[in-house]
């Protein structure tokens, strides 16, 4: 699971698990990414994401591997 967290700052992805502020988990399959920047995210931190914190979400879901190249893997 990762943590995004809600700062003052800013939404950010929360490495360590030890950020200060409101939280939400999210696996790390890029389609519970998606489905939490449809809504779920917005919902959970309490926060509207602007066009900055959606970059970096997207930017953080691009370096995920794709569940298609995960399943090739382990064929």
């Amino acid at each position: 699971m990762v943590r995004i967290v809600r700062t003052a700052d800013g939404i950010q992805v929360d490495r360590t698990g030890k950020l200060a502020g409101r939280g939400a988990y999210l696996h790390d399959r890029r389609e519970c990414w998606v489905l939490g920047l449809k809504g779920a995210l917005k919902h959970a931190l309490k926060a509207e994401l602007n066009a900055q914190d959606r970059a970096q979400l997207e930017d953080f879901i691009n370096s995920l591997p794709n569940q298609v190249d995960e399943a090739e893997t382990n064929k």
